[in-house]
């Protein structure tokens, strides 16, 4: 038996983009021929997809599609940023928008079943890309518009996504906006729609944090002072009431007012937002590897 060395591993490893484990045991099988083992890891990957699904990812890309008033974003999801730069990743990321565009699937679940031009299924490919990269791939969520107002579909560095509608303006404007959310990530429209409670507990706050001399004012002032606060929190949490990125000199709200336009909504994905990650040592990973 060939001694099946950390360098042996590493090297298959970074062949296939299979996992550590399946690289020593591939080796192990074949004895520690690499081309025989890679061709062993090619054979038994479509096999080992299912077990690769309860490992975190929290890595990926969003990846958009859009023909005109209709526009998606993707959310599909790696275990590293390594994979999400794989070609064979972003072949399938692209394929899998485009098909979530044609289909008009609501939502990630739906969208398994949608067909791409090879003929597999979302879900079909999605288990062929596990096996070329080794590590879990799941489509996670998508975000939809489909409007006859200006739509724009924006992604910043593969892992911000955003959809943007205005009604009135162009093209430029709608776009900029949805760089704007991108950069910005503003909660809320405008400010009818922040929640009462939102300001309640704002309102609440500032109160305490007042001086006491500051408190005994008189009611009417006491209010307006309140109120020009919690003004500024709202501005701060809105898209309306935020200063626009490409001229901070004006306000979101003053630059679509001078356009005669309106935001009708806005969705933004960023990637892994709300996935515990978990932090991984590349060299105690081959260590291990090597003890077991």
């Amino acid at each position: 038996m060939a001694e099946i060395t950390a360098s042996l591993v590493k090297e298959l490893r970074e062949r296939t983009g299979a996992g550590m484990m399946e690289c020593k045991k591939a080796l192990t099988e074949n004895n520690g021929d690499i081309d025989a083992s890679a061709e062993w890891l090619r054979k038994q990957g479509l096999a080992k997809a299912d077990k690769k699904a309860g490992r975190v990812a929290a890595e990926g890309r969003i990846a958009v599609a859009q023909d005109g008033g209709k526009a998606v974003l993707v959310e599909i999801n790696s275990e590293t940023d390594f994979v999400a730069k794989d070609e064979n990743f972003l072949a399938f990321a692209n394929a899998v928008a485009q098909a979530a565009l044609a289909s008009g699937a609501a939502d990630a679940e739906a969208l398994k079943t949608a067909k791409l031009p090879s003929g597999e299924t979302v879900e079909e490919a999605r288990a062929a890309v596990i096996a070329k990269v080794g590590e879990n791939v799941q489509v996670r969520r998508l975000a939809r518009i489909d409007s006859a107002n200006n739509v724009a579909a924006y992604v910043h560095g593969g892992r911000i996504g955003v959809l943007a509608e205005v009604k009135g303006g162009d093209a430029d404007l709608v776009r900029g906006i949805a760089m704007h959310v991108a950069a910005m990530n503003p909660p809320y429209n405008k400010a009818a729609n922040v929640p009462a409670d939102f300001v309640a507990k704002e309102k609440e706050i500032e109160l305490a944090k007042m001086s006491d001399k500051d408190k005994a004012k008189p009611a009417e002032i006491l209010e307006k002072i309140i109120s020009g606060k919690i003004a500024k929190i709202v501005n701060e949490v809105t898209l309306y009431g935020q200063p626009y990125v490409l001229n901070t000199d004006q306000t979101v709200e003053a630059t679509l007012k001078t356009a005669g336009a309106d935001v009708i909504g806005f969705q933004r994905l960023a990637v892994g937002e709300g996935i515990e990650k978990v932090k991984e040592d590349y060299a105690a990973e081959v260590a291990k590897a090597m003890q077991v």
